[in-house]
């Protein structure tokens, strides 16, 4: 198992930051980690590289405790935090060559590792001088430098423009299909373009982990529905398969059916049978974002 999380909880002081978290990765997933700010991402990946002790619990990467195999559990590792902390006075070949000397290997790789992360055109400048999407890349060739078997990699494409956003995720999509990747993002559309699974937490607790497609290919569907008056809730349940229903507003209604038939024809024939008169009347589909909208509302 590349990642084991055995009930991860951390106090900062009285604050619960991490409740009591379990899950396991396995080798050559990529796994998407969702929550909104404060809800204990950041904490939990210090927790897996090391950089923070958990208050209770266990955990291990690449079959390494985090609290008596430390010195294993970074070497076998590849980290970009949040805040990318690089030395912008140098510039990138002599940054790579200073990591590399700090993880005592052959230089040799820094080559390799530049053509890779597509740091050519820029590995003669300075760092400070690098664009923000540049930037990353040069995290990442650090984190990728001494050949790590897990990728743990916290807001990898913060604030970078579409154009850097497609490059980074086409390259953390190249690397993953030979190493274990661990990523957390606030942009939905980079998960479901680059995961396999998602692992949501809020406030401190894992409140969703499902396979990417079991997770937004629910047997659930909404269909929203204008009428030209009012109609009673309780008329409408009469419809088949209706788990809820909500007047979202004015005459608009929002219709959820437990089935993988398209209910429109059904809503359709309904209104008709019942002389209702449709305004409109659309399917709207659960994505990622509704989903997770749903799962962290605030309580």
């Amino acid at each position: 198992m590349s990642i084991s999380v055995s009930n991860i909880t951390k106090l900062y002081g009285e604050q619960k930051a991490l409740n009591n978290i379990s899950f396991e990765i396995k080798q050559g997933e990529i796994v998407g980690f969702l929550g909104p700010n404060g809800a204990g991402k950041s904490t939990l990946m210090k927790i897996l590289t090391t950089y923070l002790d958990p208050s209770e619990g266990e955990a291990s990467v690449n079959d390494f405790d985090i609290n008596s195999q430390q010195n294993e559990v970074q070497k076998s590792v590849g980290y970009l935090p949040e805040h990318n902390p690089l030395y912008l006075e140098m510039y990138v070949r002599e940054y790579l060559a200073f990591n590399a000397q700090v993880y005592k290997i052959s230089k040799s790789q820094i080559e390799e590792i530049i053509k890779m992360t597509g740091l050519t055109p820029e590995a003669n400048k300075k760092i400070s001088q690098l664009s923000k999407g540049y930037r990353q890349r040069v995290g990442l060739a650090c984190a990728l430098l001494h050949d790590p078997k897990v990728l743990i990699l916290d807001e990898p494409t913060t604030g970078l423009d579409p154009n850097q956003l497609v490059e980074i995720r086409e390259l953390i999509k190249s690397v993953g299909k030979e190493k274990t990747v661990f990523l957390s993002t606030h942009i939905m559309q980079e998960v479901e373009a680059m995961c396999d699974r998602v692992i949501i937490i809020h406030k401190g607790e894992v409140v969703a982990d499902k396979n990417l497609n079991e997770m937004i290919d629910q047997t659930d569907q909404i269909v929203e529905v204008e009428f030209d008056y009012r109609v009673e809730e309780a008329f409408l349940s009469k419809l088949p398969h209706t788990t809820s229903i909500k007047n979202i507003h004015g005459f608009v209604y929002e219709l959820t059916f437990n089935t993988t038939t398209d209910m429109r024809p059904a809503v359709f024939d309904f209104a008709h049978d019942n002389e209702l008169k449709i305004l409109q009347l659309s399917r709207k589909n659960k994505d990622l974002e509704s989903l997770f909208r749903e799962l962290t509302k605030p309580s």
